[in-house]
């Protein structure tokens, strides 16, 4: 699982990257001594797990959570116990007091392992139910243009230009031309109107065009990460890349 830690103390950041080394399960790719940096490493990255500090400078922990668009899991470090139940508000896996030690970190690890788990059964569920999912609206040409209404904003975007599409619960956000807009209905509902030839289910939270990937690289889990025009990385869940490799395949 893709990590970073989000940390304002330079001594405690990079002890709790030492500890999580040590983890097999879990892979460091950053870390961040403020909120402004640390949605920038979110915006590339787009970790699975967050190792997330409550007091910084400027903007706390939960100012972080309030900003991002992109949903990961949640591990809190920090010196005040007061925050506990506000910390579960924000569907946390745990809450971490400082110091930490290394066993207190394993049980969280532990739990982190476990909520995954129960979510890749999620998933599975997920692709039984779109595959009864039924609609009455046609699949859109590859020629098709939407119209979305987004607040104020207006757009009539032709679904070729469409980069990819994350679920924001009963929402959606498109991509498309350096623009984003929100549509409100679910993932699984959207996907049964694209093409399948251009548009791909990359994992529970993203349908990418393969038209807007620019480079396919391999993870150490046997999945693959991929770019896209924009810059952004989405990465393929283990079951789908089976999928993907038999579609892209002579």
């Amino acid at each position: 699982m893709k990590t970073i830690v989000v940390e304002d103390s330079r001594l405690a950041r990079e002890g709790l990257v030492r500890m999580l080394v040590e983890f097999k399960e879990l892979d460091v790719i950053g870390a961040a001594e403020d909120v402004s940096a640390a949605l920038a490493l979110i915006e590339q990255h787009q970790p699975d797990v967050i190792f997330l500090d409550i007091h910084m400078p400027e903007k706390n922990g939960f100012e972080l959570l309030a900003q991002m668009t992109y949903q990961a899991k949640i591990i809190f470090t920090t010196a005040y116990a007061e925050y506990a139940v506000q910390a579960f508000e924000h569907n946390s896996v745990d809450y971490l007091l400082k110091p930490i030690s290394k066993e207190r970190l394993a049980k969280a690890i532990s739990k982190l392992c476990n909520q995954n788990l129960s979510s890749n059964k999620a998933e599975e569920n997920d692709e039984y139910e779109q595959g009864n999912e039924q609609s009455n609206e046609p699949i859109l040409a590859l020629n098709s243009r939407i119209f979305v209404k987004d607040n104020d904003q207006c757009h009539l975007i032709e679904i070729v230009n469409i980069d990819y599409i994350e679920s924001c619960k009963n929402y959606v956000q498109i991509y498309f031309e350096q623009k984003k807009a929100f549509i409100k209905k679910t993932l699984n509902h959207v996907e049964t109107r694209l093409p399948k030839q251009l548009f791909f289910r990359a994992n529970r939270q993203f349908i990418i065009n393969l038209q807007s990937v620019v480079t396919i690289v391999e993870t150490i889990n046997d999945g693959y990460e991929l770019t896209m025009k924009d810059g952004k990385t989405i990465e393929i869940s283990r079951r789908n890349t089976v999928k993907l490799k038999a579609l892209l395949s002579l």
